[in-house]
């Protein structure tokens, strides 16, 4: 009889165990964010300002490391030659999205967003930016680690005239 009621007690305790993991991993999702490392973090994309800016569900802004894109002038329009077309294509790549963020040397700018290159999946989004000819690069130390590559991508763009090497 005793040992029944051991093993009751053991049970019970593992069950609330189980249901406290279980609480703490679904606030960790509700947050926003599943830390997969002490660089590289994952989260849900809730707004997208323009080509290069973005906002994550728990209310941080990101500005994407490496690239810059046409301005969207929200407060002096109009808006700068190929802006909205940069935004709709960020926009498709990672709006409603988990994006994973990897940090560099600096982790914010001097308006505090978080400064990040941003994977959806394997799709590097700086990257890909660049590639298809939507953002020039935009290189400001310490926050270098890809500026080689991003500058080969550049340069392929220009020469295959896409987006705003286009005109």
């Amino acid at each position: 009889m005793i040992n029944k009621i051991s093993n009751f007690r053991f049970q019970y305790f593992v069950s609330k165990l189980l249901f406290l993991f279980f609480l703490s991993q679904l606030a960790i999702l509700a947050s926003g964010c599943l830390q997969q490392n002490q660089n590289s973090h994952l989260f849900k994309v809730a707004y997208i300002f323009d080509g290069d800016t973005v906002k994550l569900a728990n209310g941080e802004k990101v500005r994407y490391l490496g690239i810059d894109t046409p301005e969207m002038n929200y407060k002096n329009p109009p808006a700068q030659y190929f802006a909205e077309q940069a935004k709709a294509f960020n926009k498709k790549l990672v709006y409603g999205k988990m994006v994973r963020l990897e940090f560099d040397a600096r982790r914010r700018d001097k308006y505090k967003r978080l400064l990040a290159y941003v994977y959806v999946d394997d799709i590097f989004i700086n990257k890909k930016m660049i590639e298809e000819g939507y953002a020039k690069i935009l290189i400001i130390p310490p926050n270098e680690k890809y500026a080689d590559e991003f500058l080969k991508l550049q340069r392929r763009a220009r020469q295959q005239g896409k987006g705003i090497w286009a005109r």
